[in-house]
């Protein structure tokens, strides 16, 4: 498996997962425009995507859907509730590039055994994936509340993870938002901060784990350094060494990563 996370944070996200046999993007959060740089920066287009996988309905996941499904003929992944959601949106898929992928569903989609479950998020019915191949592992979890024992126990082992590191609670609480802002993003169906992260983290990392994308981070409530310093702490807290065994990678709302082979 080969991925780039093509943008990530508060103003769209989406990811790139390819293998031998295609590829596939989990999330179009942004125009189709943007989307198509994003991919052309890691040197593909949108013409050579597979499938799209919808994580769930907020507008930061699905912005680029509408044009994206009437320009390509790609196969779109989501589940029952989030299909009946982007309906109500009037975001319009024709029927024959609409797919049931319902939560805790495996299928095999481009060689890859994708495995869905349940996140805790202010949406209808919000899933995100992980990816196994050829004995690796690749897991993606963003837009929850908290990590559930069941969600760790579905992303354990990972080669690599893709994990949400929203927000400080310092600089969260003393921000602009209003306060029914600032209590739903630390709610249980909010956002995970720097913190809860990285103390989820500890519980899932294993020998195994390689590398770590802190993703999904608050534009007005995070600062990519401060994120990266706080989970440090509390990994190397618990005998996590983050300078040789485990890399610890930023994502952009802007810019790809780097193609990464897991």
């Amino acid at each position: 498996m080969r991925m780039s996370v093509l943008a990530s944070g508060s103003s769209g996200n989406s990811t790139y997962v390819e293998t031998e046999k295609g590829s596939l993007l989990i999330d179009v959060g942004l125009t189709c425009k943007r989307i198509e740089e994003g991919l052309n920066h890691i040197g593909t287009s949108l013409n050579n995507i597979d499938a799209i996988l919808i994580t769930h309905e907020h507008s930061d996941h699905i912005k680029g859907l509408k044009v994206i499904a009437k320009r390509y003929d790609i196969p779109i992944f989501a589940n029952a509730q989030t299909w009946l959601q982007l309906d109500r949106k009037n975001i319009e898929v024709p029927s024959e590039q609409k797919f049931h992928f319902n939560p805790l569903e495996t299928r095999e989609i481009i060689g890859m055994d994708v495995e869905s479950f349940h996140v805790s998020h202010d949406a209808i019915d919000p899933q995100f994936y992980t990816f196994m191949k050829d004995g690796k592992k690749l897991s993606v979890l963003t837009d929850t509340g908290y990590v559930s024992d069941q969600m760790k126990g579905i992303i354990k082992e990972s080669d690599c993870f893709i994990f949400e590191s929203n927000h400080d609670v310092d600089m969260l609480r003393m921000g602009r938002y209003p306060w029914v802002t600032k209590q739903r993003i630390l709610s249980d169906v909010g956002h995970v901060s720097n913190e809860d992260a990285a103390h989820a983290m500890k519980d899932v990392i294993t020998d195994r784990t390689k590398r770590i994308y802190l993703s999904h981070l608050s534009l007005d409530n995070n600062i990519k350094e401060l994120a990266k310093m706080s989970v440090e702490q509390i990994l190397n807290q618990y005998d996590i060494d983050t300078d040789n065994d485990i890399q610890l990678h930023h994502t952009d709302k802007n810019t790809p990563t780097e193609i990464y082979t897991i």
